[in-house]
């Protein structure tokens, strides 16, 4: 098995982290972004460029899941 790449942001601070957790999240998103270094992630790309905290209900990709996520706020 391929040893995971894990984004330096997947830490009990991550809203992502939370979800997932929380079983609010599928492991695809975990496995695409958060153990693939970040890559591709709006959300890292954000907060590394601009110094933005994305809300906890953005996902990985940009698009939002008000409905499932916002409760973790």
């Amino acid at each position: 098995m391929a040893k995971k790449n894990v984004c330096r942001w997947w830490d009990e601070t991550s809203g992502i982290k939370r979800a997932y957790d929380a079983g609010k999240l599928d492991k695809k998103w975990i496995e695409d972004y958060c153990f693939n270094g970040g890559k591709n992630c709006v959300r890292k790309q954000r907060w590394e460029n601009e110094g933005y905290i994305s809300p906890d209900w953005v996902l990985p990709d940009g698009t939002e899941e008000v409905e499932g996520l916002q409760s973790l706020a």
